[in-house]
């Protein structure tokens, strides 16, 4: 054997415990991610740090899902111009990212509820692994599950559409000014995520349609075509109904500029866009009598789901009687603005009960966050669910006795559902 021979046969075999070391590494970072799904550990795994070629993905972002009781691999992949989400099944999630790490990204980083892990492959093809423990990993996992606020929100921060928004800058970092929001945005999502399974909804004809009347600079609106196009795997219509041309416009580009297909905003009102088949209406402050006219709208569409957060009560303040044994507490004026408010609102739900709705009012978020905090969620009973005359009877006078009590002669939701009964 020549001493060039003999030379390689050596380098090779001295090489090879440093290989199998590596892959021993790797495959210890793929065990953990495994593992962490197994025993729903597992928050997200982030793929970064592309390494150099033709392709413009920047980032992988895995997330454990369940669609139709599927365990799936949900896959965000952020291009540089374009979002693309794919949710195989685990198996399938695993060996795609399995795949893609040392070929199209260097760094993997796995966030479990007990531990973080960091996977790096130089550019030498050399495997580096990290791992730290979090505090709480002692704790048992009921606890641990509860406190970790990462795996219970239903968004990520590193959603692009939020950098559009203001939420998050260009590292997808939360801006300090938007903690409030943020948080808001997060409870929406959650209150609808209830009400879906609440509703049972089942998309009609594959398509879920939603319209949002005053949607703004479009937070809630971007948020729920997320999270009904991505947690839900449905396809999805939302439209954002807002007054204002330079919001409608900054809000159609941001989605454009995401290929968030489906997503769209027009310039309106209540009162002007009016469709005719509906699954979930949302009017976030809708103003005065503005929250009847959206209620009124999602009863006639037929919307599985109602939500609403009114805003001011002008209709009935003028209106209420007090009666004397109330004058003395209610000579306050802060005092009779509340009542006003507890009674329209109480008026609204029983409304949409005696109309084919189980409502609830609610706190929506904690007033350090909002004064602007009541929410009336209502949701549509089941079809072919046997109407209870007697019980719409019972609603019906409950309405009529409250209004004699405080002499109110006028509730427009009211009169906008008689107006359609005497139409009918």
């Amino acid at each position: 054997m020549s001493t060039d021979a003999a030379d390689d046969t050596a380098s090779t075999l001295s090489d090879a415990p440093d290989a199998l070391a590596e892959l021993a590494r790797r495959d210890r970072f793929f065990d953990a991610l495994s593992a962490s799904l197994a025993e729903q550990r597992c928050v997200k795994l982030v793929l970064g740090k592309p390494r150099r070629g033709g392709s413009d993905l920047v980032r992988v972002t895995a997330r454990p899902l369940v669609l139709r009781g599927q365990p799936c691999l949900s896959l965000l992949y952020h291009h540089a111009t374009r979002d693309i989400t794919k949710n195989p099944p685990l198996a399938e999630g695993l060996a795609a990212v399995q795949a893609m790490l040392g070929t199209e990204f260097s760094h993997a980083h796995l966030f479990t509820t007990t531990e973080e892990w960091q996977l790096m492959v130089s550019k030498r093809g050399r495997i580096g692994v990290t791992r730290k423990a979090l505090q709480q990993a002692g704790a048992p996992k009921a606890a641990a599950t509860g406190h970790d606020r990462e795996k219970h929100r239903f968004l990520s921060l590193d959603l692009p559409f939020l950098e559009d928004l203001g939420v998050t800058d260009a590292q997808h970092r939360l801006v300090p000014a938007m903690a409030r929001k943020w948080k808001q945005i997060n409870k929406f999502v959650e209150v609808l995520d209830h009400a879906l399974e609440a509703a049972r909804l089942q998309p009609r004809e594959g398509r879920v349609s939603v319209v949002d009347f005053g949607s703004g600079k479009g937070y809630l609106t971007f948020a729920m075509h997320h999270h009904l196009t991505h947690a839900r795997g449905w396809q999805a219509a939302v439209t954002g109904v807002e007054l204002r041309e330079d919001l409608v416009n900054l809000c159609n580009a941001a989605a454009l500029r995401r290929h968030m297909d489906g997503l769209s905003f027009v310039c309106g009102d209540v009162r002007s866009h009016v469709p005719e088949h509906l699954d979930v209406m949302v009017a976030l402050h809708a103003c005065d009598t503005a929250t009847d006219f959206a209620l009124h709208t999602g009863i006639r569409a037929g919307a599985s789901i109602i939500l609403t957060a009114p805003c001011c009560h002008k209709q009935i303040r003028p209106q209420m009687q007090l009666p004397p044994l109330l004058k003395p507490m209610l000579q306050h004026g802060v005092h009779l603005g509340q009542q006003a408010e507890m009674v329209t609102d109480s008026l609204r739900a029983l409304l949409l009960e005696a109309h084919g709705y189980d409502a609830q009012v609610f706190e929506f978020v904690a007033l350090e966050h909002t004064s602007k905090n009541k929410m009336i969620l209502a949701v549509r009973r089941p079809a072919g669910t046997r109407v209870d005359e007697a019980r719409r009877a019972q609603v019906l006078g409950q309405i009529a006795e409250i209004k004699a009590f405080y002499g109110i002669q006028e509730h427009c939701l009211e009169s906008l559902l008689q107006a359609d009964t005497a139409a009918a």
